[in-house]
């Protein structure tokens, strides 16, 4: 309502700041109709060039991250000085929704040379290449990325039918140096608390003792926290080091009976379950995040309740969630329900995982089916779109773990749907 009935005649610092907020608001909800009505106004007040540059930017991001078709014509008017680093990556991922590869390439060329080198940018243009017929051209970028154990190395690979390098190189075990942390009064008192279901102080404790060390000793904590079986420490210690390839140590598999209990019974794969509960809350039992979910897979009070409920199952509210075995089964049974609601869509299970199934709903295509790889780069929430690929990232890790063979991430990626009016997927 205050930008379609603005008037001119009450035109003052404070009122422009009262129609960018207006804007920049609507823009979240309809980003079209922000278009509509901000280019109106802009023409009328004497905004500065800043805030025209930004509430056009903030317009074309949202449209982006809507799924608006007009999207990458709307980054691409933006000019050079205000693009940003934001706006030209979603640039690519409206030219890739699209199947624009040629526009793929050409934005990726006018990102910085630094932005260029990060692997998301060299695997799209490379995969642009490859669309494109330009083959030779693709596999030189596609083979360098996969020497890379990560998301984007792991898509590569496949392209070319290459193995996984996983690149698994232990720690050196230093027994002076652990033997002398481990006598530590407060390494002790550290070890105690963990021991005793203390875990919160426990962890207090040790990262007051070891952020402060140097590395090699950060290390051999490392090697120490994985045999106290204390592996939320073990993986923080190694990758605070910088030593990231000990697989035992960063991957672990903690809770093993009863995550191939609760997987079987759920019918889902072991090392999805461990690729979640690791990124979850690296197998911290008593672990709290800020939005409220609890324990080893995170589950909300609420999601806790309801499932437990659909199990016929006693629940003990916060008891129930910090218990690394009813909290897997509820955990797998709620990836299952996701999993059920999605056709076996891993991929839209994970983001719904994460971000709830009503925003993985309004997410799916409306017009046309869509890679399941394109439709993660298009996931709006960031905290989700990077949540997903790293799952799959370290469910092929664990998959290898599990097994000493390799599971391809490509063969998560099933087509993503249009929705359809009706169908499961609309239903909660």
């Amino acid at each position: 309502r205050a930008l379609s009935s603005h008037d001119p005649a009450r035109d003052s610092d404070v009122y422009r700041r009262q129609l960018l907020y207006a804007a920049e608001r609507l823009a979240i909800r309809q980003p079209e109709r922000a278009d509509e009505l901000w280019r109106r106004i802009e023409r009328r007040y004497p905004f500065t060039e800043h805030q025209v540059d930004f509430m056009r930017r903030h317009i074309a991001l949202w449209a982006a991250r809507r799924h608006s078709d007009d999207a990458f014509i709307m980054l691409n008017a933006l000019p050079a000085h205000a693009q940003t680093d934001d706006s030209r990556i979603w640039s690519m991922r409206a030219a890739m929704r699209n199947h624009d590869w040629q526009n793929v390439i050409a934005t990726v060329a006018a990102m910085p040379a630094e932005k260029q080198q990060d692997e998301d940018a060299r695997f799209w243009r490379a995969y642009a290449e490859l669309q494109l017929g330009n083959r030779e051209l693709a596999n030189s970028a596609l083979l360098a990325l996969s020497e890379t154990r990560s998301y984007y190395g792991f898509l590569a690979a496949d392209e070319l039918n290459r193995e996984y390098r996983f690149t698994h190189e232990a720690i050196a075990a230093d027994e002076n140096v652990i033997s002398s942390l481990a006598n530590r009064d407060t390494m002790m008192r550290a070890r105690e608390l963990f021991m005793v279901g203390l875990e919160g102080r426990g962890r207090s404790e040790w990262d007051a003792v070891v952020n402060s060390l140097p590395i090699p000793e950060q290390r051999q904590a490392a090697v120490l926290a994985s045999r106290w079986g204390w592996h939320s420490r073990a993986i923080s210690a190694a990758t605070a080091s910088g030593h990231l390839n000990d697989l035992l140590v960063r991957f672990p598999l903690p809770y093993r009976n009863e995550i191939k209990r609760h997987a079987r019974a759920a019918n889902i794969e072991n090392s999805w379950v461990y690729g979640v509960a690791r990124s979850e809350s690296l197998f911290m039992r008593d672990v709290r995040s800020s939005a409220g979910a609890i324990g080893l897979m995170q589950l909300m009070p609420e999601t806790g309740r309801d499932v437990s409920a659909s199990l016929g199952v006693r629940y003990r509210g916060h008891a129930t969630l910090i218990d690394p075995d009813s909290n897997i089964r509820l955990g797998t049974t709620y990836l299952r329900k996701m999993m059920d609601r999605y056709d076996d869509n891993a991929v839209l299970a994970t983001a719904a995982y994460n971000a709830g199934p009503g925003n993985v709903d309004r997410w799916l295509p409306r017009d046309y089916d869509l890679e399941a790889l394109i439709w993660i780069e298009n996931i709006p929430f960031n905290e989700t779109r990077d949540y997903v690929k790293r799952v799959l990232a370290m469910e092929a890790v664990f998959h290898w773990r599990l097994t000493d063979k390799t599971r391809r991430v490509s063969s998560r990626m099933a087509m993503v749907s249009v929705r359809q009016p009706g169908s499961q997927v609309a239903r909660n």
